[in-house]
This record gives structure tokens, sequence and C-alpha cells, in this order.
């Protein structure tokens, strides 16, 4: 399980730097921002977070990979593997979340009305993938761990789309109509789908009940960002969802 953790971790780590230094455009952007911390900023703070995980990730997956390794870099890395491990399990709960605090630290009104709870929405959705990833790729006797987290995640997604719903209100149409409210949907079947799966596998351990189930905790993450994506793009395109929260909070002023 640790091994499936740590090759699934350093690939999507890897991964999502190159989607973010593709997003700025150019690679020397990315060393620009390197260049000074920003507090104040979620893309300040989020490109250190994860220019500090990368590395972290990357050498603890390479240690699960030192079969290949020249000798002396495999005694290098093994001795670096636990310590960088540690370190990268201290930063992982920044990464999971800083995604949701820079979209709601914008004007887009879905994003910046739901900002209370959307770093967690994005942490326990990030969790639920990463506990069904690891659950489908473990040996169904040693993924206990992963089924948890992986449950434990799907559960806490559910109950913070439920708050967001219920605390913003009108603002909260654009998840429920079109094309975000179809993949939100399916989200929800993903995860219950997910859930009772590996439920039934705690119980009567299957690595087929895993792997659907890790599958669809996984696909549920992805299609919660998406929707949210999305809506935020369909709440910016109608001014109603800018004025009713302006007018709302003049009031109550």
């Amino acid at each position: 399980m640790r091994r499936a953790a740590r090759l699934i971790s350093g690939g999507a780590t890897g991964l999502s730097l190159a989607v973010l230094i593709g997003d700025l455009g150019r690679p020397g952007r990315f060393v620009h921002m390197l260049r000074v911390v920003k507090p104040t900023s979620p893309m300040s703070i989020g490109t250190w977070l994860l220019g500090a995980f990368s590395p972290l990730a990357a050498v603890a997956a390479l240690d699960e990979l030192s079969a290949v390794l020249p000798r002396r870099g495999a005694d290098l890395v093994g001795r670096l593997a636990r310590p960088s491990g540690l370190a990268a399990t201290a930063v992982a709960p920044a990464i999971t979340t800083y995604t949701g605090a820079l979209i709601a630290n914008t004007a887009v009104p879905v994003w910046h009305e739901a900002h209370r709870e959307l770093p967690y929405l994005f942490g326990a959705s990030a969790l639920a993938a990463a506990g069904g990833l690891v659950a489908a790729t473990s040996p169904a006797r040693e993924a206990a761990p992963a089924r948890i987290a992986g449950i434990a995640g799907a559960v806490a997604a559910q109950e913070l789309h439920r708050a967001i719903h219920r605390r913003l209100d009108t603002v909260a149409e654009p998840l429920t109509d079109g094309r975000p409210g179809r993949l939100l949907r399916a989200s929800r079947w993903c995860a219950r789908t997910g859930t009772a799966l590996l439920a039934t596998s705690a119980i009567r351990p299957s690595r087929a009940l895993d792997v659907v189930g890790g599958l669809a905790l996984a696909a549920e993450s992805a299609l919660t960002k998406f929707a949210y994506f999305h809506a935020g793009t369909a709440s910016a395109s109608d001014p109603k969802y800018t004025v009713l929260p302006q007018r709302e909070r003049s009031q109550g002023g």
C-alpha cells in the first residue's frame, strides 16, 4: 500500500506541476514566482507549496523504484525517503486545499460566496480520490487504511456540498442547473457507489470491489472539480449572482 501511495502521489504531483507551468504560459514564469513570497496571494503560496511538495514526493516515489536506480543513487534515496515522506505528509493538507482558496479569492460569485467551505471541500474530495486510488492499486489485505480514507473523504465532501447549497441559497443555482448540475449529480452517485463498495470490501476484502469502488471515488473528485469550475463560469455570466449577495450584505449592514 505504501508503494502504491508513493507512486500515485509522485506521478500526480508531477502532472500537477506540469499543468501549472503550462497554465503560466512559459516555464520561466514558475521560477519568477519563486522569487518572492506573498502571504496574501494564494497563487504565490500555492506555487511555493507545490515547489516544496514535488521533490519530497518524488524522492519517496523513487525509493519504490530503487531496483532500477544505480546503487549509489538508490542508497541516497533510501536514506532520504522516510524524512521526505514525513515532510510531504505535513505539506499535503495545504496542497489539497490551496486551489479551493485560490479560486475563492476571486470575484466569481459561486466561488467567492463559497469561500468558507471550498478549501475544505477540495481537501475532502482529494482525500476521497487518494484513498480510492490507493485502495484500487493495493492488495485487498493491505488496503484497509486507504478504504477508510476514501470513505471519510467522500462522506465529508458530500456534507460540504450540502452546506454550500444551504448557505448560498440563490447563488448556488448554477450548481444545480445545466452542465454543473449534471456533473454534481454524477459525482454524488460515484461517491455513493464508491463508498458502498469499499465498505463492503472492508467486511469481506475483495480486489474487484476495491478497484471499482476506488475508481468511483476518483471519478467523484474529478467530477466535483469540473462541476465547480463550470458553475463559476455560469455564475460570472449572470449579473444577478453578483447583485443579490451585494444587496443582501447592504441590507444586513
